[in-house]
């Protein structure tokens, strides 16, 4: 089974990339209701394509979209935390979690999650400029261990743009560098491993990133200037997968020059063999 995770920035474009590929499943964030040449083709849950950030709302949403005839797919409800009930699906921030049940022709079932860190600034006493995503992906775990029933033996992938950096250098801030850092620790607490993507399934960045240590492993996956391949220094998009299936998961960013579809994002490819 193969799944594609992505940031597609509010455009419709990746969407016709994506009845083009060869992938099973999407897990996508910053998704617009996909246009009517794609949505024939297509399954996605009914959810409204909205985002919640604080009193406003944002014309955009993850999603768990079904590409292809091979896999079954139940989606997975997402409620409001003041909405959801013992055995409901909570979201801290909707828009910013999606979760469905994907069964491959030729496996077991598997829970499959798009996550994006939501921006946010400090609050009007703490006097400062701040905007961090952190915050959001950490309810964004505590959604996800809703999944978590059984020690050894979950079986879920959970991907997307988490809009945090992993493994800063000892010559940058320490601070934050502890800050993200919490976020993979957690997750490995909960018995999610981080399995890419990392070099060499993937590109590095050239130049360097002052912010990262040589011996970094890490890819660009988000570039400032769209049009520029060179302007791709930062990774922050990431996938997790339960301990039980990290033997069976391979993780890739398509990230060469030429792989660069039409967002400010490079697709995240997630192989799993059922062997």
């Amino acid at each position: 089974m193969k799944i594609i995770s992505w940031n597609i920035a509010h455009s419709h474009d990746p969407w016709r990339c994506l009845l083009k590929s060869d992938a099973d499943i999407a897990l996508l964030q910053e998704a617009t209701k996909p246009p009517s040449d794609v949505s024939p083709h297509i399954e996605v849950d009914n959810s409204p394509w909205v985002t919640v950030d604080g009193g406003s709302q944002n014309k955009w949403r993850t999603a768990v979209v079904k590409l292809s005839k091979n896999v079954g797919v139940e989606w997975i409800e997402a409620k409001s935390l003041s909405e959801a009930k013992v055995g409901d699906f909570g979201v801290s921030q909707p828009g910013t979690l999606s979760a469905a049940s994907v069964t491959p022709a030729d496996g077991e079932t598997l829970v499959v999650v798009s996550m994006y860190g939501l921006w946010e600034g400090v609050q009007a006493s703490a006097k400062g400029k701040w905007f961090f995503a952190d915050g959001s992906v950490h309810r964004i775990l505590s959604d996800l261990s809703a999944f978590i029933g059984r020690k050894p033996s979950h079986r879920i992938i959970a991907a997307g743009d988490l809009n945090i950096l992993y493994g800063y250098g000892e010559n940058c801030d320490l601070y934050w560098k502890r800050r993200y850092q919490t976020v993979f620790e957690r997750m490995d607490a909960l018995g999610l491993s981080f399995v890419g993507p990392q070099y060499p399934n993937g590109r590095q960045a050239c130049p360097w990133p002052e912010e990262l240590p040589r011996e970094s492993k890490n890819v660009p996956t988000f570039r400032n200037n769209r049009n520029d391949p060179r302007t791709a220094k930062r990774q922050l998009d990431f996938v997790f997968v339960s301990k039980s299936l990290s033997e069976a998961v391979s993780v890739r960013a398509l990230n060469e020059a030429d792989q660069w579809g039409p967002s400010d994002h490079y697709q995240i490819e997630i192989d799993i063999s059922f062997d």
